[in-house]
């Protein structure tokens, strides 16, 4: 039996990893400036990561949400601290995409509303409800198109208002920043603004924070680089299980929880609950949202003045950088010459960033100088 070839390879096969360092079959050292799409946020192999597990291994690894699981208010509570939002509540699942669709789900049960607004460039996951937010034609299957579900022009207040007087609109989904759509930075105003027309109408405001969040731009979430700006649910997933599969929506303590309204098997288990606290410990100690921050200054800075680069965008260590060319063939040099991994999916000419928080400058610095001479 072969595999379902849908994905487009690097011929790179990784054995072993640490930190921001990945090793092939043969011994060849690679720089990790990709994190396997953000999902590495504490670094591979990180020590108290890897024994949170193996603790967690050698009491019990799974039983269902039919019982007690002690380990997820863990969870909750330290992400209450960290995140800013103590009193919000938390349901855990499995990947960003299910956090997605449930947050779509409650919402539209708080407003007795379907439709739903999203945004040109969005990504939201491969799911039937998520997929239907999204203007990707590669991904949109025919049993994904969705009459009340209004795909608008990014930073376009006013078109979001004309939909919403249209009616039936249950909420809003939007990125904290774009990801796939080319590490977009919404306009702070317009996510303000957003979050008044949800209120004026009774509608919901979703944050997608799956790829954005988890200290990557030096805040917990990126929506919190806007004062005042409080969603109604938040979603999450990648950086939050460091590679062990965990997703989650923050809930807003004004929706009411009741049996059956949610569920899951396999969300919030002992191990993927012992990978989240896990990470949590380690962004807490090592102050890692302040070194995404500095190491992301220190990347944009340089990057700017960079020639051949067009643009430089985002915020700590989530930056896609435009070139004056197409990207595809620079990456595919940094991987094959100089033994770097960056990110794809992000626009023709763009290269994306989204290395561990915890990168060394050393690092950085390497990358700088191996893309300085390849677009020299």
């Amino acid at each position: 039996m072969n595999l379902f070839d849908v994905y487009p390879l690097i011929d790179v096969t990784p054995t072993k990893a640490q930190g921001a360092t990945l090793w092939d079959e043969n011994g060849v050292e690679y720089l990790d400036l990709y994190g396997g799409h953000a999902v590495i946020s504490v670094g591979h192999s990180h020590p108290h990561y890897n024994q949170r597990i193996k603790d967690q291994l050698d009491q019990i690894s799974f039983y269902s949400n039919s019982v007690h699981i002690p380990i997820q208010k863990k969870l909750a509570t330290k992400l209450g601290e960290l995140s800013g939002y103590p009193d919000f509540n938390l349901f855990l699942c499995n990947s960003g995409a299910e956090a997605n669709e449930n947050a779509l789900k409650l919402a539209s049960f708080a407003t007795g509303k379907s439709g739903f607004i999203s945004f040109s460039g969005a990504f939201h996951g491969r799911t039937s409800g998520a997929v239907a937010l999204t203007d990707n034609p590669k991904i949109v299957a025919p049993n994904n198109q969705r009459s009340d579900v209004h795909i608008l022009p990014w930073n376009n207040i006013e078109a979001v208002k004309k939909q919403f007087e249209n009616g039936n609109i249950a909420g809003v989904i939007i990125e904290g920043i774009q990801g796939v759509g080319g590490i977009q930075v919404p306009d702070p105003q317009f996510l303000l603004q957003l979050s008044g027309l949800c209120k004026q109408f009774g509608a919901k405001l979703i944050l997608d924070e799956v790829q954005s969040g988890y200290g990557r731009t030096g805040k917990f979430f990126a929506h919190q680089w806007v004062d005042g700006l409080i969603p109604d649910l938040i979603t999450m997933a990648k950086g939050m299980g460091n590679g062990y599969p965990i997703g989650g929506v923050l809930i807003h303590p004004d929706f009411k929880a009741s049996y059956g309204l949610l569920g899951t098997t396999f969300g919030g288990n002992h191990l993927a609950c012992a990978a989240g606290l896990a990470v949590l410990e380690i962004i807490e100690f090592e102050k890692l949202m302040d070194k995404a921050l500095a190491s992301g200054e220190y990347l944009i800075e340089n990057l700017s003045k960079m020639e051949g680069v067009t643009e430089v965008r985002g915020k700590g260590l989530m930056i896609g950088v435009d070139l004056d060319r197409e990207a595809g063939p620079i990456r595919s040099e940094l991987v094959s010459k100089y033994k770097i991994f960056t990110g794809s999916s992000a626009g023709k000419h763009t290269i994306r960033l989204l290395p561990p928080l915890n990168i060394e400058i050393n690092h950085l610095s390497s990358f700088l100088n191996s893309l300085k001479k390849i677009l020299n």
